[in-house]
């Protein structure tokens, strides 16, 4: 009988994805001029490998788009063609296309034959030492242009764009309103907007979007003008644009289809002019974060060191399981001790085992670091600036899940590393700094969390300038005194940005303040540290995993509350003369030189059991979040244990200062504290 040939296609595409991730390091890693043939040969190997599986599976669009690549490298690796600028970027640009092909043949939709004759175009051109006039003429229909090199674009005296968000990009830090702003500046601007996706009231997620528009620009605006304003949401949406005039068939060229299918609305609002405010949520968007998060991650490769160790613990499990049986069939007082030891046996397997398994989740960060190198390219190259990349401790393993939830935040760190921190090169010269920037990225473990740092060695964050910035947009009263920390922590407030003018890279206000909550959402905290005239670190502490959870287990009442370990300082009796009261603020405590604030935990989570109710008779557990510490004041000290965390939002809803639930070894259910939101709650 035949083959089915499907049930290879996943790890097809997996391994395509790999080679097309290891030809894009491998074109940025090319010195202009002489061949490195180690490189050029790993770069023609992972080209081969894409080519010869797309034509065993029959992908014949994708194997015959290589084979023109293959003869372009194939030209470096023998010597006939030096590696030039334009040629890497020619390379660049069709890599792209190729993950584009890649991922429409994974969803089964169509691909953009519009786009892979631009980019077939630009490589021909290459090959051929064609005129740089016909290759603009080629590949102008196609954004590839950026990729090979600068040309003119034709001007439109009217244009209509589809533009679709997808569900989290409020979550990213850029607003649809601002963005058609920045439209309404190229031109007279129609903004009509599809209200359907909007659900019930009580389904509304206000951080997501609900809303698609259609959005009809007259004026005579470039195609380029309008890509400049939607890069930055490129990959968190789907768009289409065509000239208003122009017949439908441009737009959909046999054998294409548009980049975005779009129903014909029910319920439309013409808006003449820009909305100041649009709430948001689109229901497709939805359907495309699940189709994008079942590529991401339906399957993980795990090393084979790992999968031996969790069968060692199997088998280690299995004998002590046959141990208690045997015990349990004949079970005397005298077999007291051996029951004893073996259960002892059983715990201590089953904690080794959790721990192989939690080990089989855990990825290299490279993972989140290897986007950025093309990041910093593409960049770089786009502002004007000579920037090196630095990659440290990419091999430093987290959980999967908190690799997936990490991009986006880190994506806008680097941006603005890139944008605000490094200087142009004249600047840094007239500083007595090197013309070329440096951008660090490094990860390394600390206790139980990860630490994530980006720095660079720019013109830092001018203390001044920030505070008046906030002063000037009533976010802090003139007379406030803030500490260094304080001031710093300015740019992750809502709307706050320093920038001179507004760019499709940064300035617009937002970004900051999403970085902070996504970060404090998957349970960590962020940090900077800035010199002026030297540069600026921000660093991210993080869970090493988001589903166990080392915990102190704390009395209060009849409750008993999971406290994460790493948050705890240390736990004391107080003397009352070490208590101060000031009325209206609460209560602080003197521990050393510093004065804490206590909170007091039966009253917080309303309590009526509570054993103690004054201060000397209790306990304070003094914990630290985001910086800030404080007293927990409690009944008892239960004991040290491994939690696996539940999520409280998803079973019931959300709990401030309540960062999960777990279920004790009695059945009983524990709130595990969420030390932060517990300190934003008391100040309440």
């Amino acid at each position: 009988m035949p083959i089915d040939m499907a049930q290879f296609h996943q790890v097809f595409f997996e391994e395509s994805f790999e080679g097309l991730d290891a030809m894009e390091s491998g074109l940025l890693n090319l010195d202009m001029g002489d061949v490195d043939v180690d490189e050029i040969n790993t770069i023609f190997r992972a080209a081969h490998s894409i080519k010869g599986g797309s034509g065993t599976f029959g992908f014949s669009v994708v194997s015959d788009f290589t084979h023109v690549m293959e003869t372009l490298l194939d030209e470096m690796r023998d010597g006939r063609r030096k590696v030039t600028r334009q040629a890497v970027n020619v390379l660049l640009g069709s890599v792209d296309c190729l993950r584009e092909m890649l991922h429409a043949i994974q969803d089964g939709g169509e691909i953009d034959r519009q786009s892979v004759s631009a980019h077939k175009a630009a490589l021909d051109n290459e090959l051929n030492g064609a005129a740089a006039s016909d290759q603009a003429q080629s590949s102008g229909e196609a954004r590839a242009v950026d990729h090979a090199q600068p040309t003119s674009t034709p001007t439109m005296s009217a244009w209509k764009i589809a533009f679709s968000p997808h569900a989290h990009l409020l979550k990213t830090g850029n607003d649809p309103v601002r963005m058609f702003r920045e439209l309404a500046t190229l031109g007279d601007l129609t903004v009509t907007a599809d209200l359907r996706g909007i659900p019930d009231l009580y389904q509304l997620d206000p951080e997501e979007c609900h809303l698609s528009w259609t959005l009809d620009l007259q004026g005579e605006v470039s195609v380029g003008e309008i890509d400049d304003i939607f890069d930055w949401v490129e990959d968190d949406c789907d768009l289409a644009k065509q000239p208003i005039y122009a017949a439908e068939s441009l737009l959909q060229p046999p054998g294409a289809v548009d980049a975005i299918a779009v129903e014909q609305p029910q319920e439309i609002v013409a808006v003449p002019a820009v909305p100041e405010s649009i709430a948001a949520d689109n229901k497709e968007g939805k359907k495309e974060d699940a189709k994008a998060a079942s590529k991401g991650s339906s399957t993980i490769r795990v090393d084979t060191s790992k999968i031996d160790t969790l069968i060692n613990m199997v088998g280690e499990l299995v004998i002590t399981q046959s141990m208690l049986s045997l015990i349990g069939e004949h079970f005397e007082l005298s077999k007291l001790d051996q029951l004893k030891n073996g259960l002892s046996q059983l715990e201590r397997h089953t904690r080794e085992l959790q721990e192989s398994v939690m080990n089989i989740r855990m990825l290299p960060i490279s993972f989140v670091f290897s986007r950025f190198p093309r990041l910093a390219h593409d960049l770089s190259s786009k502002l004007g600036k000579k920037i090196e990349l630095k990659l440290v401790g990419e091999h430093t393993e987290v959980d999967k899940t908190v690799v997936e939830l990490l991009s986006d935040p880190l994506v806008h760190l680097v941006r603005n590393s890139l944008d605000h921190g490094i200087e142009m090169p004249d600047v840094r010269l007239a500083a007595g700094k090197p013309e070329t920037g440096t951008v660090t990225l490094e990860a390394y473990h600390r206790g139980g969390n990860i630490v994530i740092e980006v720095s660079d060695d720019g013109k830092g964050l001018d203390k001044d300038k920030l505070r008046a910035k906030a002063i000037e947009k009533g976010l802090i009263e003139p007379d406030a005194v803030l500490t260094d920390k304080q001031t710093y922590e300015l740019i992750f407030m809502p709307g706050f940005s320093t920038a001179e003018k507004l760019t499709d890279i940064s300035g617009r206000g937002v970004g900051m303040d999403v970085v902070r909550r996504n970060i404090q959402a998957l349970g960590g905290n962020i940090e900077i540290i800035s010199t002026l005239g030297k540069g600026s670190t921000i660093s991210i502490h993080l869970p090493l995993t988001l589903a166990i959870l080392d915990g102190q287990s704390v009395a209060v009442g009849d409750e008993t509350y999971i406290v994460p370990l790493g948050a705890i300082i240390e736990s004391l009796n107080i003397k009352e003369d070490r208590v101060n009261r000031v009325v209206g603020k609460g209560e602080t405590f003197q521990l050393r030189d510093q004065y804490l604030p206590i909170i007091r935990m039966h009253e917080i989570f309303n309590v009526t059991t509570a054993k103690h109710t004054k201060l000397t008779d209790g306990l304070l557990v003094v914990v630290e979040g985001q910086g800030v510490r404080c007293g927990l004041f409690v009944d008892d000290l239960l004991g040290q244990q491994q939690v696996v965390i539940k999520s409280l939002e998803a079973n019931y809803r959300r709990v401030e200062g309540v960062s999960g639930a777990t279920i004790l070894g009695d059945g009983s259910v524990a709130l595990i504290l969420d030390i932060p939101g517990l300190v934003r709650l008391a100040n309440q």
